[in-house]
């Protein structure tokens, strides 16, 4: 985690922000009906993040996911995400494409991941997050722990935070990443 104020200057870069969806958008928990469906679960809160980062900051969402779901396809339609990567198993590829394609720099961009393959990305952004309950591996080299686990409002955390500070409203959270 970073100092206050590396945490405002990082934040003041992004202009876009990229989000994994298990373990993030969802509680990494898959259910599975008498008939074989499979079903995710998505906070809606989450989903008021994505509209909020977009009219208070002025910041678009991509989803990038190793799962290829038409569950996380119609909720990323459903929030207007166009940015949408599914059964992508090197992340880092299709980061490096996402960011020639929009001719941005890896500092603009933010991203929030919870596992082993978000590592490589998570690296290489300007702003890194993850969710209270991700992967310990993870928790070490992120800028920003969020308050509340995957699915349960991880995502609307980190969005709240980059729009308050670039708001100049104070800070949004805990204050667990003060050092």
């Amino acid at each position: 985690m970073v100092s206050k104020e590396i945490l405002i200057e990082k934040v003041n870069k992004i202009k876009f922000l990229i989000t994994d969806v298990d373990g993030v958008l969802t509680d990494t928990g898959v259910y599975y009906n008498s008939h074989g469906e499979e079903l995710k679960r998505f906070s809606i809160r989450d989903g008021m993040g994505v509209e909020r980062l977009k009219q208070s900051a002025d910041i678009e969402t991509g989803i990038i996911t190793g799962e290829n779901s038409l569950i996380v396809s119609r909720r990323a339609e459903k929030l207007q995400i166009r940015e949408l990567h599914l059964g992508i198993k090197n992340k880092f590829d299709v980061f490096e494409k996402l960011c020639q394609r929009r001719n941005l720099q890896p500092e603009e961009i933010a991203y929030i991941g919870d596992d082993i393959n978000d590592m490589e990305v998570l690296m290489l952004v300007g702003l890194s997050a993850c969710p209270n309950d991700g992967m310990k591996c993870i928790k070490d080299i992120v800028d920003y722990i969020t308050d509340h686990n995957g699915g349960h409002g991880a995502f609307r955390d980190f969005c709240e935070l980059i729009i308050s500070m670039k708001s100049n409203r104070g800070y949004y959270g805990n204050n667990k990443v003060w050092k």
